[in-house]
This record gives C-alpha cells, sequence and structure tokens, in this order.
C-alpha cells in the first residue's frame, strides 16, 4: 500500500487504510451555511479567545452563530461565556446551550458534572466526541459554525480535519520566534486536507501604550509581514494584548468586548454579503 496523502476519494487502497474516515453530516434539524475553523499551530495564542470574538461580532451584526468547541481536552468557550449549566439530549438530539445573545454552544465541558473534571481519553475517543457534537446537536438555523480547533496539528485536529471538513480555516498565532515553523506547518496541513486558508491572526501584536497610543511590542517585532510575503497568505489582522478584554473573558463577558480589529475583519473578510 502507498504512503496515504490523507484524500480518500478516487485512492484504490481507501477501503483497506486504516486513516479512511467517514464524514460527519447535520442532521435533518440542522441547516448550517458556513462552517469555519480556528486553528492555532501551538496552545497559548488566543485561538480560543479570537474565536469567541469572531462568534460575538458576527452575532451583533444579526447572524445567527454557533461555536463547536473541538479542543475537547481544554475546553474553554463555556467559561468565555459565563455558561455553567449542563446540555441536555432527548433520546434524538443534543441541545446546546444559548448564551445571552444566542450564539449556541457546544463543549465537552457541558457533559461533565464538574467543570474542572479532566477528560483522559485517547484520539479516537476524542475525535468521535466531536463527530457526535457535528451530527447529534440541534444547531437549528445557522448562519456561521465556527469551529474551535484543538491546538497543534497532530491526531485529534487531523481526524476533525478528515470528519468535519470546514469550508474555510483561520489561523491565529502570536509574534513570537517560532511563529515561521509554527505557521508553515498549520499552512501545510489545511493545503494537505484542501481546506481554503481564509487567512492568518498574529494575537497579542502589541500593547498600546495608554498614555500616548503608540504600540508597545513586548514579544519584540514581529516578523509576519515577512513571512506572508514568503508564503503568500492573507493577514487578517493583528490583535493587541487588552487587559480589559482578558478580564470580561475571565469574568464571562465575552460578549461585552468590542473590538475593533476583529470587527474590521469580519466586515472584510467574513462576512459576504457586501
Amino acid at each position: 500500500m502507498s504512503e496515504c496523502n490523507h484524500q480518500c476519494e478516487g485512492c484504490a487502497s481507501a477501503d483497506q487504510c486504516d486513516h479512511k474516515i467517514e464524514k460527519a453530516k447535520f442532521n435533518s434539524a440542522s441547516s448550517v451555511k458556513k462552517v469555519i475553523g480556528i486553528l492555532s499551530g501551538k496552545g497559548g495564542v488566543g485561538k480560543s479567545f479570537v474565536t469567541s470574538l469572531l462568534a460575538s461580532s458576527l452575532s451583533k451584526k444579526g447572524y445567527k452563530v454557533g461555536i463547536l468547541d473541538a479542543d475537547v481536552t481544554g475546553p474553554s468557550i463555556p467559561k468565555s461565556f459565563g455558561i455553567t449549566q449542563q446540555a441536555f439530549g432527548d433520546g434524538q438530539f443534543i441541545y446546546p446551550i444559548e448564551t445571552k445573545s444566542g450564539i449556541k454552544v457546544m463543549s465537552s465541558n457541558l457533559l461533565l458534572d464538574k467543570a474542572d473534571d479532566p477528560i483522559v481519553w485517547r484520539g479516537p475517543l476524542l475525535g468521535g466526541l466531536v463527530k457526535q457534537f457535528y451530527e447529534d446537536v440541534y444547531w437549528g438555523d445557522l448562519d456561521y459554525l465556527l469551529i474551535d480547533m484543538p491546538p497543534g496539528t497532530a491526531d485529534v485536529a487531523l481526524t476533525v480535519f478528515q470528519m468535519l471538513p470546514p469550508d474555510e480555516l483561520i489561523i491565529v498565532t502570536s509574534p513570537q520566534d517560532l511563529v515561521s515553523l509554527i505557521v508553515s506547518k498549520a499552512l501545510k496541513m489545511a493545503q494537505m486536507m484542501n481546506i481554503h486558508l481564509l487567512g492568518v491572526i498574529e494575537n497579542m501584536s502589541y500593547v498600546e501604550c495608554p498614555h500616548c497610543h503608540k504600540p508597545i511590542y513586548l514579544y519584540g517585532h514581529s516578523h509576519i509581514d515577512d513571512l506572508q510575503k514568503e508564503l503568500g497568505f492573507t493577514l487578517l489582522g493583528k490583535m493587541p494584548i487588552d487587559v480589559s478584554a482578558v478580564g470580561l473573558i475571565d469574568e464571562g463577558k465575552a460578549e461585552d468586548i468590542d473590538s475593533k480589529e476583529i470587527d474590521e475583519i469580519v466586515n472584510k473578510y467574513i462576512i459576504e454579503e457586501k
């Protein structure tokens, strides 16, 4: 058998390949116009933070939005929106919890008795749970479903991309020295899985001085512009470190954050209606 390229269609060895994974489908009660995956090449760059702000911005503009928290072992979306109740099912569907503005959220944390209980599972079980979130959750009618991906490009992320191929992908990164290697790996993964890359968001790019309003580069000057020219991706925007926004996330008030940078990204790159 030849080496697997993770493209099952048209492959003569697909039936014998261990990587062959059945594609997930939404149930008959759910209609989703666009699915966008948010990925980071490593943890700690604010992927879930960006996902929460993107969802909030879209919701404020009148769109129906859902978040599928695929970061099963490190879920943080419920806390960002102050969700404490558990999800429930009726034997046919699992019902997501809605935030105060109506964003539908499904996360592994919503199935636990205690939010700080760990999920110690191997990759196939994690992928199976994410597939269940995709297929069995009553999403209803959504304009956008954002998938908060697990960090990295390992087994769980690969399985998610194979089972639930999003329409588009956003990569979140930070201005640290290893960014070129990390972004390059994430870009190659998107290309390998034939997923359209919407672009890259650099988070924690700078801090704005409260007095002179000039940017302060805590991590040194970013090389993302040079990397953009080298690799040819779209740089969607640069996000500053905003202490007040971080505080609101900790309080579960993601929907109270106003981010002009996120609004610009949503208006220019995500919303299709011009």
